[in-house]
């Protein structure tokens, strides 16, 4: 995810849904009808508004139905393809039917489309119609970035490498301030290089690692342009990154209300933008992020440190 991707995830169609949601939830509870829904009172520990930027992800248990829908209908599609033109090949080849083949063949396209499928259709069952099965909140989260108090914090759920039994939460925080940033390049299983940016503390053992928040690519601009953001983000005397997302929150921070005052920021900037506008800015933004400048910029930590291999 990078400025970007964060563009693409919150359209104004998004914005526009959720605020109505929001608007009905409002005059519900002044007239105390509002009745919450049965996953309303989860508290996913995730929270990207003014103050912080917190993340967490989903349990084991819900990405393995995640997986098995994506995954199963994925490799049915594969599969279907190549089972179709070997089917095709050796009806060509041989005297024998469409059902002769296909009985040879049973075992194998049992295998190789029937699993998929199941996977498949299992998946979109739990997820369509039985929420209770895959949505779930997590332990907890697993870092955040606060805004408002300027701290970094590493939720730690382990004590010497096992996981704490008696349910406790360990915080490791510091000062933003205190933490620098680098990519890790890495092989996949192909041997192209894989980028992936990282937080680590100056001082103690302290680290973030943003690739699950950003899947780790062969350019480094994407996380450049990331880490552009988490500055951008953590900066109070500046006010907060213009993305879609935040829009409802401006006029919260004190900083950002005060920069809209004075430039005459439309306060509905993104909510009705339309969608031929809004594709064209994503463009845009990706196109900066493509010739982002951050390698040519001074290095402003060189005076203050020694680095060394």
């Amino acid at each position: 995810m990078t400025a970007a991707n964060l563009f693409e995830k919150f359209p104004p169609k998004e914005l526009r849904l959720h605020e109505g949601f929001k608007k009905e939830r409002e005059e519900q509870i002044a007239a105390n009808s509002y009745d919450p829904t049965p996953y309303g009172h989860i508290d996913f520990h995730i929270r990207d508004d003014h103050e912080r930027f917190r993340y967490a992800l989903l349990p084991a248990s819900s990405h393995l139905w995640m997986y098995m829908l994506g995954g199963g209908r994925f490799l049915f599609f594969l599969f279907f393809v190549i089972q179709f033109f070997i089917l095709l090949a050796e009806l060509i080849d041989t005297n024998k039917t469409i059902l002769k083949v296909m009985n040879d063949y049973s075992s194998t396209l049992f295998i190789f489309l029937g699993i998929p499928l199941g996977c498949w259709l299992a998946g979109t069952l739990v997820i369509q119609f039985i929420p209770s099965l895959w949505l779930k909140p997590s332990r907890g989260p697993i870092w955040e970035l606060n805004r408002r108090t300027g701290l970094v914090t590493v939720f730690d759920y382990k004590n010497n490498g096992e996981y704490k039994k008696n349910g406790t939460i360990g915080e490791l925080t510091a000062p933003f301030y205190e933490f620098d940033a680098y990519i890790a390049t890495s092989p996949d299983s192909q041997g192209m290089p894989m980028n992936v940016l990282y937080l680590a503390h100056r001082y103690r053992n302290i680290m973030i690692n943003f690739g699950a928040l950003l899947c780790p690519g062969p350019e480094v601009q994407p996380a450049c342009a990331l880490w552009d953001f988490i500055q951008n983000y953590m900066d109070v005397s500046r006010p907060l990154p213009d993305l879609p997302q935040y829009e409802e929150y401006r006029h919260l921070d004190p900083t950002t209300a005060e920069y809209d005052r004075r430039t005459g920021r439309n306060p509905r900037f993104w909510i009705d933008m339309d969608d031929a506008t809004f594709k064209q800015v994503v463009r845009e933004m990706h196109q900066r992020v493509a010739s982002i400048d951050t390698f040519q910029r001074p290095n402003l930590m060189a005076a203050y440190v020694t680095y060394v291999d």
